[in-house]
């Protein structure tokens, strides 16, 4: 047994959930992915998977191997790729995560140009809205929006994300441009929400900031469905810009109170402190940061 081309194999099989996924990703049969695996048991003299006919589960004992595994993993890729053949062609997988909207319309469209330079490197896109746990859930690059407080985690800022107040051409042919705040009160409101908690809005007023509580028929914690709300006409919203940029640009979604506009939130590219970041990883960063500033 290769010990490291097993953990490798325990690594993928935990981060997939699935012995067949992992057999194809490696061109491997599922039962020779099964012995590597229990062979590495053996070695280690504990369980490292509780395995059923419908699912595979990581022990208390796996969840403790992979993090160590992982990590050792990570720093003899940093090792393979810093000489000779690697250090020109990278590869690896990178598990990459931000919120389901931001991964389709901002970080999607720029992959394809990444895989041709990049032929080698596969990248496992993990959304949601929650704050993952990067360590926890094997995560190596992950975009987060908004002041950072996670000390162990290490920030590079992408971009600054503006928030603007928006409504359709379709929604503003049938009701007035509001030209102040009391206006929004005569309007219907896209509003994010979290169960029934509303989120205010937020205004800059000088060097104050003014809360608004929205309000309108429809509510979702989802921001592709506030996106879809505004384009289809249902009210105003407050979103970040790059929510729809294209729609502002040609003129379908029209920015409202710009006089009134809050501060900007900074977006972020983290990854854990205290490890080394594989060449792979500090490769997308760099292609990210210089796309993002482009854009910009």
């Amino acid at each position: 047994m290769d010990r490291l081309d097993a953990m490798r194999l325990f690594v993928r099989l935990v981060e997939s959930g699935s012995f067949t996924a992992v057999a194809r990703a490696e061109g491997m049969g599922q039962p020779a992915v099964s012995k590597q695996i229990s062979m590495l048991e053996r070695y280690l003299g504990a369980q490292l998977l509780a395995r059923t006919s419908r699912q595979v589960t990581v022990t208390e004992a796996g969840q403790t191997f992979y993090a160590s595994a992982k990590a050792l993993l990570d720093d003899f890729d940093v090792a393979e790729s810093s000489v000779g053949e690697r250090q020109q062609s990278p590869r690896g997988l990178i598990r990459l995560s931000t919120s389901p909207a931001h991964g389709r319309l901002c970080i999607t469209p720029l992959l394809p140009e990444f895989f041709r330079r990049y032929p080698q490197v596969e990248i496992q896109m993990s959304v949601s809205e929650r704050q993952v746990d990067l360590i926890g859930d094997g995560i190596d690059l992950a975009i987060r929006h908004g002041r950072m407080q996670d000390s162990s985690l290490v920030a590079r800022k992408l971009c600054d994300s503006a928030f603007v107040l928006v409504a359709s051409r379709t929604y503003l042919a049938t009701h007035a441009t509001p030209t102040c705040l009391e206006d929004l009160d005569a309007h219907d409101c896209v509003v994010f929400a979290h169960g029934r908690e509303r989120r205010p809005w937020i205004f800059g007023a000088g060097n104050e900031s003014i809360a608004y509580m929205p309000r309108g028929p429809f509510m979702t914690g989802d921001a592709e469905q506030i996106r879809a709300g505004i384009l289809c006409g249902l009210g105003v919203a407050q979103v970040p810009e790059w929510v729809v940029a294209p729609e502002i640009a040609s003129g379908d979604v029209q920015v409202l109170l710009p006089q009134f506009q809050r501060e900007s939130v900074p977006t972020h590219l983290v990854h854990p402190a205290g490890r080394r970041v594989p060449m792979r990883v500090k490769l997308l960063m760099d292609y990210l940061q210089a796309a993002f500033d482009t854009a910009g």
